[in-house]
């Protein structure tokens, strides 16, 4: 019995047309953004920043890959999952990199989690945006 189990990965190629995707969108919406892509292991394996984003918006779009990739969900999810749970609630928050609002989506490969992509600048809604064209260019790609 082989103790070898072969899990799908996404690659580099693919993470950088995510982020140009993404930094497309955000021209079209008229913002600026950081995006970053990270595989399953919370490792960035792209990242661009647009000339003029926020400073701080760098480490909170790869902190919302890094908690879309380690959870498996959108982080714009995290209120309803938190639901009334008030240990959740004053808990969760407090990890380090955990991102508890919208703008990360997990990159899904044949329902396995493969990583995330994390978008910060502008509205929750428009981070959003942003990482779903990010997505689509990665399933354009065949999801690799």
């Amino acid at each position: 019995m082989s103790a070898t189990v072969l899990e799908p990965s996404l690659r580099w190629d693919a993470a950088l047309q995510a982020v140009q995707a993404a930094v497309a969108h955000a021209g079209e919406l008229g913002i600026r953004i950081n995006v970053a892509v990270v595989d399953r292991g919370g490792n960035t394996l792209a990242f661009l920043r647009m000339n003029g984003s926020f400073l701080h918006s760098a480490d909170i779009a790869t902190d919302k890959a890094y908690t879309a990739a380690g959870f498996g969900f959108p982080t714009g999810q995290w209120v309803s999952v938190m639901g009334d749970n008030e240990g959740m609630r004053l808990g969760f928050p407090q990890r380090h990199r955990l991102v508890v609002f919208g703008g990360g989506l997990p990159v899904l490969v044949d329902g396995d989690c493969v990583g995330g992509i994390g978008v910060s600048g502008g509205s929750e809604e428009q981070d959003e945006a942003c990482a779903e064209a990010g997505l689509q260019a990665i399933s354009m790609l065949g999801g690799r």
